[in-house]
Formats: structure tokens, sequence, C-alpha cells
């Protein structure tokens, strides 16, 4: 399913991602932190895997000690992928194929395609023919629809804190729990 396309999520006060590029819209990346907590998993894996090559920050890698990776929406995604394969059980050498693939392709239509796997391979179906035509053949045992962590992300970063990408401003999430979050926007007015 596709997203709204305006680049904004539901009830977020930036745009997550540029599925339709509008000129005047922010560009806006993700701290380490923010991107572990959106994607669901350690800043030990995400260092780990940035170092490793498997998903490296698109906006703004580490230069040394002290600077910051900046992630983008899609990164994050992307993250969140390799997540539930590894919960999954699929090997960190399949993954690593499936991510070189997404990320040969330029990551384009994530959010209309389902990743399908039987734990040694990993394959794109982008309509339901391509799903069941793997499920007949045998192959698939277990599958991802990038449309659903798409959205989940969404929701997820509409919650927490972004960083414009041109000014390092730092955005704050729609969380309304968020008591510092709160003081901010209401000394912001």
């Amino acid at each position: 399913m596709r997203s709204s396309g305006d680049g904004t999520a539901a009830g977020g006060p930036y745009p997550l991602h540029n599925s339709a590029p509008d000129p005047g819209a922010e560009a806006v990346g993700y701290r380490g932190p923010t991107a572990c907590a959106a994607a669901g998993i350690t800043y030990r894996q995400l260092d780990y895997w940035a170092r490793t090559g498997l998903v490296e920050p698109s906006v703004r890698p580490a230069y040394g000690s002290g600077t910051q990776r900046l992630y983008s929406f899609r990164d994050v995604v992307v993250l969140k992928i390799v997540k539930r394969f590894l919960d999954t059980g699929v090997a960190l050498q399949n993954i690593r194929a499936a991510v070189q693939h997404l990320r040969a392709r330029g990551f384009q239509d994530l959010d209309r395609m389902t990743l399908m796997s039987d734990g040694a391979t990993v394959h794109e179906c982008s309509s339901p023919d391509e799903v069941v035509s793997l499920l007949q053949g045998g192959q698939g045992v277990f599958g991802i629809a990038v449309g659903v962590v798409w959205r989940d992300v969404e929701a997820a970063l509409s919650q927490l804190h972004g960083e414009r990408i041109d000014t390092g401003e730092t955005l704050i999430g729609n969380n309304p729990a968020d008591e510092l979050a709160r003081r901010r926007r209401d000394r912001a007015v």
C-alpha cells in the first residue's frame, strides 16, 4: 500500500520521507538513538551494521570521535527490515545480499514491496501474483510486507525527535507524554 505521498506521518509535525518531493519540505534526519528506537534495535547493532556497511547512514556518516551519524527515513525502514529478518532466523550474509539488492534498485517503491524468504534466500515480490507464485513453488516460508514496516516506522518517528539536515535544528516529535517536548513547544509559541 502506498503512503499518502505528502511526506508526513499522521499526526507528525515534520516530513519523514520524500515519496513525492516537495521543494518547500524540510529534509529530516535521525540520530542513532532515534533510529534505534524506531527500528527496535540496540545501538550496538546499529553501530556494527554501520561499520560493516550493512546499513550505512545516507544523510551523514560519523567522521570520528564526537560526530553523530544521521539516518534518513528510508535508512530506518531498512534497519527495521534487517531486524525482522534477523528475528526470523535469516543469516546475516543473506540479509546483506537483500540489502545490496535494495540499494542497487535505489530503494524505490519500498512501501509496495513484499520480501519473502525461506531462510536461505530473500525474494522481492511487488505484486500478489508474485507472492502466490513463490509460495506455489514451495520456496517462500515467511514474508515481510514492507508497507507495514514503512507505516510502523512512520508512526514511531512521529513520536520521536528528528533533525533538520540544513540547520541541525532539533524537531520535536508529537509525543504527548514527553514533558520536555511539551514545554519546548509551549515556549516556542
